[in-house]
């Protein structure tokens, strides 16, 4: 699967954006409130711009989105053997299932005691001490990990800043001084608005593949969503539709009728990440 989408000939993208905008306009019920057709345009041409973003434009945005999380209090996890660890994990299911291969992934530790996990753009996916601290054994956590993958995979934060942009009205460029201002949509999508359901499921399936190429044992996604879904609180990222009980519901009939990896036939403990006493010894108390 190519990474890069092929743009088409300008004065087809301008045709493309020129549709988007008399679309737009049509759809404004009030003509006192109707917007010139060249800002319409223009703006039509800022949408095509964030569908077609380069790996090296997609990676230049999540660096921005990385600073501004820094800036808004995130803390990294300043250990070297926790971070190598939860590297390693990440690119040994990155190099078995991703389908970006072209994007440098970079997993990374939050000191957070809350549980949660997420991913922005340009390969970069973040895991809290406190998810790996509730993680059972080293599957649980990669199945969260495969999840994360699926997300940049399927470029779903990038659809969803191309959708908040559209439905503002927001003409901002996507490179340049004005990214941060972009880059701050993507945060405020991190932290206040869930993913769809679509994308849920469509990260479900996509991280239950990978774990499953990778050689884990996939029995893990389930069973770790049952034991967040049942603790005190709902783990943040886990508060989203769908329903985690629904959620589970299709992973299992996806592991039943999917195809099996190694794990599935012949579980070993330690190869398939099911020890939880050597995840202990690894991850320790964070």
């Amino acid at each position: 699967m190519k990474d890069a989408v092929s743009q088409p000939p300008i004065s087809k993208r301008v045709v493309a954006a020129t549709t988007l905008a008399t679309s737009l306009a049509i759809a404004t019920p009030n003509p006192a409130q109707a917007i010139p057709l060249r800002d319409l345009i223009f703006r039509g041409i800022q949408v095509i711009q964030l569908s077609n973003l380069s790996n090296q434009q997609e990676r230049e945005l999540g660096e921005q989105i990385h600073r501004n999380l820094q800036s808004q209090g995130m803390r990294l996890h300043q250990g070297r053997t926790l971070n190598r660890y939860v590297n390693r994990i990440g690119q040994r299911l990155v190099e078995a299932g991703a389908r970006r291969r072209k994007v440098a992934y970079r997993f990374q530790v939050v000191d957070d005691k809350r549980v949660n996990a997420f991913a922005t753009m340009g390969g970069r996916v973040y895991v809290t001490t406190g998810l790996i601290n509730t993680a059972d054994n080293e599957a649980q956590l990669a199945s969260v990990i495969g999840h994360e993958i699926g997300h940049i995979d399927r470029k779903h934060l990038v659809k969803q800043i191309r959708k908040t942009m559209v439905a503002q009205g927001l003409t901002t460029a996507i490179t340049g001084s004005n990214r941060s201002q972009v880059a701050n949509i993507g945060v405020n999508l991190l932290v206040s608005r869930p993913q769809s359901r679509s994308d849920e499921y469509d990260a479900d399936r996509e991280g239950l593949r990978i774990l499953r190429a990778a050689d884990y044992a996939t029995s893990a996604m389930p069973a770790f969503m049952r034991k967040l879904v049942s603790s005190r609180s709902t783990p943040t990222f886990l508060s989203t539709h769908p329903a985690v009980p629904d959620r589970v519901v299709r992973l299992e009939q996806d592991i039943q009728s999917g195809p099996k990896n190694v794990c599935d036939s012949n579980p070993d403990l330690r190869s398939c990440g099911l020890s939880e006493s050597r995840y202990r010894q690894l991850v320790g108390s964070r």
